[in-house]
């Protein structure tokens, strides 16, 4: 009979214990979940707004954002400033002069602000080369809008006898009803998934 009452004092004990146990892995959840969404932030320009992780850091310069997602020696450095991992979108102010300084960016040209040779994105001591697009393409941004898409071949040089060091992909996403240019050179992980997932006020 002890034996039996106390078997039965120990289940009700189990039960108790039980319930609690349940409370906190549903607490737990709901915590992970709060954390998870204040994990990103949004990034909103010229009507679109992305969803990006808390940890980049956005710079905003007039028609021009620069994202930082990682590594970065000079944050608040313009455009072609090497061993910065980030990338960047550019509005119509900034187009007009994306095809070596003088004349408007079309997607049929790389996106190149400027007349001489630039630094290559890894190393300063080097400089960069851009050649043909090896994808052209449609990609949507967000509901209803549609970019046109290019990734340029791009090689890291060196100065003296034009020796390559390294290379890499120039990627654009272009909206041409928009004016908005999203440019990376560092192939950010996740980037195309979230320009796909935009959404536009």
């Amino acid at each position: 009979m002890r034996k039996t009452v106390y078997a039965l004092a120990a289940l009700a004990g189990a039960a108790m214990l039980a319930v609690p146990a349940a409370a906190s892995a549903s607490t737990a959840s709901a915590s992970t979940m709060s954390a998870s969404a204040s994990a990103t932030q949004t990034l909103s320009f010229r009507g679109m707004s992305l969803t990006i992780p808390s940890g980049w850091q956005v710079y905003r310069d007039g028609d021009r954002v620069k994202v930082i997602t990682g590594a970065c020696g000079k944050p608040s450095a313009g455009y072609f400033t090497p061993k910065c991992d980030a990338f960047w979108i550019f509005g119509p102010k900034v187009l007009k002069y994306g095809h070596e300084g003088f004349s408007a960016y079309t997607p049929e040209q790389p996106f190149y602000p400027a007349s001489d040779v630039q630094a290559c994105p890894f190393n300063g001591k080097y400089g960069q080369v851009l050649g043909k697009a090896t994808a052209v393409g449609v990609r949507q941004v967000g509901p209803g809008h549609k970019a046109d898409y290019r990734s340029w071949f791009g090689r890291c040089v060196k100065h003296s006898n034009g020796e390559q060091t390294a290379t890499f992909d120039q990627r654009e996403w272009y909206l041409p009803k928009s004016k908005i240019l999203v440019v990376d050179v560092w192939n950010t992980p996740g980037l195309a998934d979230t320009l796909r997932r935009a959404s536009w006020s």
